[in-house]
């Protein structure tokens, strides 16, 4: 009795063919493999972005906590601006050589316009500040986008492995479970993968839209900072021509 039912397991078994990731995946329906597919290159993506963000931060940080050391270090603005201004920069630096120039700019000529230069120098300020917070929000909007369409996908992929499943059961007119189980595990193969996709890009799409967060409020209170500076400095001119 024992050896019959052994013997049957073992013909279940050759029936319902190779059950490992990749056999799933060479015996699973065309649409199944798609929806594979497309999900394995979303989570690929989206770790290539994760990385990409995460190593991009970091440096963004420790530009900014250097040229903060070096802002506040008592070394003079001018010779700080043209040290910044004949390269590229990011972040706080890109914020000061913005307001710098505008600063520059106004002080021109025989009739320098101080008038409305804290005005002028506030919105420079917010625009560089947003130009920054695009370029860090940057490709963050795929995670958001994998996060949510992700288990949706992988579901159409478990429908239409069910949906294969009952193909094989009526043309077979048999629920036996090697008929089946072919179907209903590439089905739980796919949600697995929109799972795997998904999953990831929630946690990280949190985590680095904070730390842009962070960012951005970091450069918003340099720029108050620095504008108030500058205001005390455009007062005391501004009482010179007077007297």
């Amino acid at each position: 009795m024992e050896s019959n039912v052994a013997v049957a397991g073992a013909e279940l078994a050759a029936q319902a063919g190779d059950f490992s990731l990749l056999g799933l995946f060479w015996e699973a329906h065309i649409v199944v493999k798609l929806v594979m597919l497309g999900l394995i290159s979303a989570s690929v993506w989206c770790w290539a972005i994760i990385v990409d963000k995460w190593l991009a931060y970091r440096r963004t940080r420790r530009q900014m906590d250097r040229f903060e050391d070096a802002f506040w270090s008592g070394q003079s603005l001018e010779d700080l601006f043209r040290s910044l201004s004949s390269r590229t920069n990011t972040g706080l630096a890109a914020v000061f050589v913005a307001a710098m120039t505008e600063w520059k700019r106004s002080h021109e000529g025989n009739h320098p316009a101080i008038a409305t230069l804290g005005q002028r120098l506030d919105r420079v300020m917010t625009m560089t500040i947003s130009r920054e917070g695009e370029r860090l929000e940057s490709r963050l909007a795929v995670l958001a986008s994998v996060g949510s369409a992700g288990p949706f996908i992988g579901l159409f992929g478990t429908v239409w492995g069910i949906m294969t499943s009952f193909q094989a059961i009526a043309v077979s007119e048999s629920t036996n479970l090697a008929v089946v189980a072919p179907g209903i595990a590439e089905a739980l193969f796919a949600t697995a993968l929109g799972l795997l996709a998904a999953i990831p890009a929630v946690i990280f799409f949190n985590k680095l839209t904070g730390d842009v967060t962070k960012l951005i409020s970091r450069m918003d209170g340099f720029a108050d900072e620095f504008l108030a500076i500058l205001s005390r400095e455009i007062d005391e001119r501004m009482e010179g021509e007077r007297y």
